[in-house]
């Protein structure tokens, strides 16, 4: 996926979870933050950023701000760039070798999944949850509690009692990842239930990204470790 009309800044605040202050061509500018996660460990005064400049001129803001750099190694940042590379990379036949049809939101009982896939060979729901939280080349999920995230997982559970497939992707929107697990230390809850998912039958998948100042795309298999550590 690209990004069109990008410009470098500099970050310096963020007054809200909505927006930020960046110094962009000598002027302090206050751009949209596509991202309402914490991010502290990324957004952190004098990095290096990337906004994309929006077409929309009645906008309040006039650029989302989308990637950072963190020692020399950008991170995309942008929440709802994770469903658009992954239906790109299903699409291109990255998760399954047959031709396929896939939709997007689709909806099962009470349930909304990401991405639904369809074949001759199998009915799939694909839940996608992109991931910007890195420590030491390891990248974990989520960066804050997510009762919502709990949820879907469940669902995923959920729906294979109807003889569909159930997977779980996670984007890491980054290179140079060597292991992916659940944020026990946040969320305990979604490492436990991934570990059900998992017993389940849920197929779990991590994937990391080649990120560029203006493009994502998803590339290389991130083993997942997902018992629980002992953090004392």
């Amino acid at each position: 996926m690209k990004y069109d009309n990008i410009e470098r800044a500099v970050f310096r605040s963020r007054p809200n979870r909505f927006i930020a202050q960046v110094d962009l061509q000598g002027h302090t500018e206050t751009v949209h933050v596509k991202n309402t996660g914490r991010c502290k460990e990324l957004l952190v005064p004098g990095a290096e950023v990337i906004l994309e400049k929006s077409a929309n001129p009645a906008r309040k803001t006039r650029y989302d701000l989308i990637c950072v750099n963190k020692s020399g190694r950008w991170i995309n940042m942008d929440s709802q760039v994770p469903n658009k590379a992954a239906v790109e990379w299903i699409r291109k036949g990255g998760l399954f070798p047959e031709e396929v049809t896939v939709k997007q939101e689709k909806t099962y009982g009470n349930s909304r999944f990401d991405i639904y896939v369809e074949s001759e060979q199998r009915k799939a729901f694909v839940e996608v949850k992109g991931v910007t939280l890195e420590d030491h080349n390891i990248a974990r999920f989520p960066d804050a509690p997510t009762e919502r995230g709990v949820k879907h997982v469940e669902e995923l559970i959920r729906c294979m009692k109807d003889g569909y497939e159930a997977y779980l992707l996670f984007v890491i929107q980054m290179k140079g990842i060597t292991l992916f697990e659940p944020n026990w230390n946040t969320h305990p809850a979604f490492g436990e239930v991934l570990q059900r998912a998992q017993k389940a039958g849920v197929n779990l998948i991590a994937r990391d990204c080649l990120v560029t100042e203006d493009t994502i795309e998803i590339q290389d298999p991130v083993e997942i470790y997902i018992m629980e550590r002992n953090h004392a």
